[in-house]
């Protein structure tokens, strides 16, 4: 078991990408409006993405070359190359952009909940946790990126894992709600979010990337799925203690939140300073991965497709990295709610959730690329399942997104 956790990487990397500012703030709406109900939803969350990055890993070892590099090898001669690309491109970018934008104020806020508020603080945050990503992007190697993640991700971990015990949650009905499916009235819109923060079509390309620069022979398979399983399933748990820690105090005292600064802020006087210091921690590492992962994804993606250097010293890609940095400093400090920008992105990458995991699933069956690692049939069903929801998921994004529902 040792040995797997110090295998670790490519599935933290993942992690770090997921579990952000957004899903921090999902969880933290979903536990103090409707407390244990809805934690089976990111169970299944969780469980899908392990399938799908399983997928994504293996085909990265396999052919080591990342997702994009195999739908430009697969599409060459077809008439919707071009078009898929650029869908991918579009909504990778423009998605990813204003993602970057509350990443940024997430790990803003996170700095602002254990200081002092202010715009003066909220802005300093804002400019030196740009320069910083934009440092640690430029300058880093894959292997001491990967390092940083895995520390961020571990802050995160235990940061949120100490509040959970000190705010001591109902574990009979944190159990309840882990293996009872239901939907309480209101709360459809809650569930879509909470899978939708954490099965997102980019993550596929990152993961590929990052495993075919981590592994290099296909029998390191069984390492990079413990990675995978673990990884994501650390994820997972995070985002249950979250939504438990919510559900345990904000839902069962009848008080109300925004999102998890305001959280903090009840802690103090309820449960002392500590909790208080630990969420703006867990909330300031959270966002800063993301920080980092939000445009190392972007680079990966559109590298691939327009076949750049894919290595993380390409101009190319720093270009493209530290481009999504800044675009996402400017709309966080510009006074403007990228709204119609991040209901274009729901738009897009509602579509191309779909799209992306239908193409994954048919690489896995090309027994020509990948031989002995293809899909088996019953990888084969729980990847279809998860298609079919991701799917039904997308219809729902993009019809949200056009007001029609």
């Amino acid at each position: 078991m040792l040995k797997k956790i110090q295998n670790l990487g490519p599935g933290v990397i993942v992690t770090a990408a997921f579990i952000g500012p957004g899903t921090i703030t999902a969880c933290t709406l979903a536990g103090a409006q409707f407390g244990y109900a809805l934690l089976w939803a990111l169970v299944f969350a969780t469980i899908a993405t392990i399938i799908l990055q399983e997928m994504s890993a293996r085909v990265g070892i396999v052919t080591q070359k990342g997702l994009g590099e195999v739908i430009h090898e697969s599409l060459q001669e077809s008439v919707w190359k071009w078009p898929l690309f650029a869908l991918i491109i579009v909504a990778i970018c423009i998605g990813n952009a204003a993602y970057e934008a509350g990443n940024l104020v997430g790990a803003a806020l996170g700095i602002e909940a254990i200081t002092t508020p202010g715009k003066w603080v909220f802005r300093g945050s804002i400019i030196a946790l740009t320069a910083l990503g934009a440092v640690i992007l430029m300058l880093g190697t894959y292997k001491q990126i990967e390092r940083i993640l895995i520390a961020l991700v571990s802050i995160m971990a235990l940061a949120f894992v100490v509040t959970f015990f000190l705010v001591g949650p109902d574990l009979a009905a944190l159990l309840k709600g882990l293996v009872t499916p239901q939907l309480p009235e209101g709360s459809l819109l809650t569930v879509i979010a909470l899978i939708g923060t954490t099965v997102v079509p980019y993550n596929l390309f990152l993961h590929a990337s990052a495993a075919k620069t981590h592994w290099s022979d296909p029998n390191d398979i069984p390492q990079a799925r413990a990675d995978t399983a673990i990884s994501i399933g650390l994820g997972g748990l995070i985002a249950i203690l979250v939504t438990s820690t919510a559900a345990a105090s904000i839902f069962t005292l009848g008080l109300s939140v925004n999102n998890a600064v305001d959280m903090a802020q009840v802690f103090e006087p309820l449960f002392g300073s500590l909790s208080k210091y630990l969420l703006g921690v867990g909330l300031f590492a959270a966002g800063l991965s993301s920080v980092i992962t939000a445009p190392l994804a972007t680079s990966y993606v559109v590298s691939e497709l327009l076949q750049q250097n894919t290595e993380v010293d390409g101009k190319v890609f720093r270009l493209i990295s530290v481009t999504i940095i800044v675009i996402g400093a400017v709309l966080s400090m510009a006074n403007i709610k990228p709204i119609e920008i991040i209901l274009l992105a729901q738009f897009a990458n509602g579509l191309l959730l779909p799209i992306i995991a239908g193409f994954l699933l048919y690489v896995m069956n090309n027994t020509k690329m990948l031989g002995k690692y293809s899909n088996t049939r019953v990888s084969n069903m729980l990847g279809f399942s998860v298609l079919i929801f991701t799917a039904m998921l997308g219809i729902r994004l993009i019809g949200k997104s056009l007001g029609w529902i």
